[in-house]
């Protein structure tokens, strides 16, 4: 893993967007995580909607259990969705962040002990059923329909923080 940026503290502002979210166990969650990519670029050019990045976000993690994720894009204005694809927003607020090249589980953990090691936390309610995040996701600087190799992708990792 290479780190470009980061780690830092960074002042997000809300971000609308439109995505798909699902539960998918972890083990696979890049192929399901592909394929929700596949679906939200078909429906976006069917529906003719501009967009900026495409993010993949983790509400629920439990590496042991199933993960609730979400595969989406941010937009310049709320988008209406139709079936599986859902408005949605980003929101506003304080986020640890770091943008890196290379293996995202290293860089999540990077950046989590990160935050620990200072005087912030992360929004974040724990349970063993999974930790629920008020917004933790990687936006994919690098375009992935530009760039199959997902190890050359630049990613920007967010974390929000408590207020």
């Amino acid at each position: 893993m290479e780190i470009l940026a980061g780690p830092a503290v960074s002042e997000l502002p809300e971000r609308h967007s439109v995505g798909i979210r699902v539960r998918t166990p972890f083990r696979g969650m890049f192929a399901v995580r592909d394929e929700l990519m596949r679906e939200l670029y078909a429906w976006l050019g069917e529906h003719g909607v501009e967009h900026g990045v495409t993010f993949f976000r983790l509400h629920v993690v439990d590496m042991n259990g199933t993960m609730e994720i979400e595969t989406g894009v941010v937009t310049k204005a709320p988008v209406r969705g139709t079936g599986r694809i859902a408005a949605g927003v980003l929101p506003a607020g304080r986020y640890a962040t770091m943008t890196y090249v290379g293996h995202g589980r290293r860089a999540n953990g990077t950046l989590i002990d990160w935050v620990r090691a200072g005087d912030e936390a992360l929004d974040v309610e724990e349970n063993p059923a999974g930790d629920r995040f008020a917004c933790r996701y990687e936006a994919y600087l690098t375009d992935p329909r530009a760039e199959r190799m997902k190890t050359k992708w630049q990613i920007e990792l967010a974390i929000r923080l408590r207020d």
